[in-house]
């Protein structure tokens, strides 16, 4: 069994548990099922696309359903009898379901089926309130957001 041993990082974290489990999980199924064939890319800092083949799918066939943490991809197998004989079969009309976990505050921003490709955008969106701030010792009250060197270059 390939097994990939978190036991040392669970003892001096906090609050890690789940990126844990998911990385046990991925471990477990790293042979599983590759269909169909997709593509994750950075496109941004904060930007990313997932690219799925789904060539014979129309867009009513495809189901993405987005909930916490959670992007799930259906193609449902149609039923469409070709009007001849078939000699060979070749090409995949099969159904699948390709799930993708997300992390915190990424969504799920638009979704385009162009020549037999499924494209999903995604970005992370984190919260003013989760954003790391400084916290001043002694007698000042407010807090100061942190800003990135690229967020203070471009005010």
């Amino acid at each position: 069994m390939n097994r990939f041993d978190t036991t040392p990082y669970r003892r001096s974290t906090v609050g890690f548990d789940r990126l844990f489990d998911l990385m046990e999980r991925q471990a477990r199924n790293a042979g599983g099922d590759n269909y169909p064939p997709f593509n994750i890319e950075r496109r941004d800092e904060d930007a990313y696309r997932i690219t799925l083949a789904v060539a014979g799918f129309r867009a009513e066939d495809l189901e993405i359903t987005a909930q916490q943490n959670l992007l799930v991809i259906q193609g449902r197998k149609r039923d469409d009898q070709p009007e001849g004989e078939m000699l060979h079969i070749g090409i995949a009309n099969r159904g699948f379901e390709r799930r993708f976990d997300l992390a915190d505050y990424v969504r799920v921003e638009n979704a385009d089926l162009r020549d037999g490709m499924l494209y999903i955008d995604l970005v992370r969106e984190v919260p003013d309130a989760m954003k790391p701030k400084k916290i001043a010792i002694g007698g000042q009250k407010t807090l100061e957001v942190v800003k990135n060197e690229d967020d203070s270059a471009a005010a």
